[in-house]
């Protein structure tokens, strides 16, 4: 059996994404950026433990009706595995400034226009280009703008 993993991805109002640049760390994807959140408790359904985490990293707490989900992803790790992975979005007008960093080299927001330059961790880089692209993208991007 598998690693299931919740992730949340936060828009503001510019568009730009919310990414934790990972440190040396992680046993998984070190050195990358990626997506606030992790593993999965045991019996943890993804939209709670995607929130979950989000707050253990971020101090952000947000209410679940807020988010979409955006990708359920298999990923695979290696012979025997069945990793698998949910992605949700919200829009917020967060900064930077409100960004409590509790875990990584640092959590900040993004332009879409960076983030090919960036190594991406695996589930970020299956992830992100099709979600930027995205009606999905825009609607959360003009939501956060309109508060």
């Amino acid at each position: 059996m598998g690693r299931h993993f919740g992730s949340v991805i936060l828009v503001d109002p510019a568009g730009r994404v919310l990414l934790q640049e990972r440190d040396e760390h992680p046993e998984i994807d070190p050195e990358t950026w990626g997506f606030c959140g992790g593993h999965l408790e045991d019996d943890e359904a993804p939209l709670p433990g995607a929130l979950r985490e989000l707050a253990e990293e971020t101090g952000v707490v947000l209410d679940p009706a807020s988010l979409r989900l955006i990708a359920e992803v298999p990923l695979d790790r290696g012979p025997h595995r069945d990793d698998r992975a949910w992605v949700y979005a919200a829009p917020t007008r967060l900064t930077d400034d409100d960004i409590v960093l509790g875990e990584g080299r640092r959590i900040v927001f993004v332009e879409p226009d960076v983030t090919p330059s960036l190594p991406l961790s695996t589930l970020a880089g299956i992830v992100l280009p099709g979600f930027l692209e995205s009606c999905a993208h825009a609607e959360l991007a003009r939501a956060a703008s309109r508060g």
